[in-house]
């Protein structure tokens, strides 16, 4: 299988759809506009389910099905800022929750001031 092929999988589709659907949600809670973030997907290669990302200019999260430590939270100042602040793990199965996942980002005080 070419790695076109596997970026094409159905396996790897399905659960690129799933995350991308749930983290638009996340960006609705947080009262985000399809303007103020970015929602990417990258498919990486053959071994790997992809990366989603939910960008905005202060917060990044990325699900990857991949990572026994689960979701990746962190602060950022810009939507170009791919490191910003210490990292914070969550269970992937909040990513079947976005309210309960928008609850954890409160308690770590990593949603936007308007928010809290």
């Amino acid at each position: 299988m070419s790695e076109s092929e596997y970026e094409e999988s159905p396996v790897k589709r399905k659960f690129a759809r799933k995350a991308k659907k749930q983290l638009k949600i996340v960006a609705e809670l947080l009262g985000l506009s399809p303007n103020q973030y970015d929602l990417r997907f990258n498919p990486g290669g053959p071994a790997v389910s992809g990366e989603i990302t939910l960008h905005t200019d202060w917060i990044y999260i990325q699900v990857s099905k991949d990572c026994s430590l689960g979701i990746l939270v962190r602060t950022c100042r810009h939507r170009k800022d791919y490191t910003g602040g210490p990292n914070h793990w969550l269970p992937l199965s909040l990513l079947d929750d976005p309210a309960a996942l928008l609850y954890r980002l409160q308690a770590l005080q990593l949603t936007n001031s308007v928010l809290s």
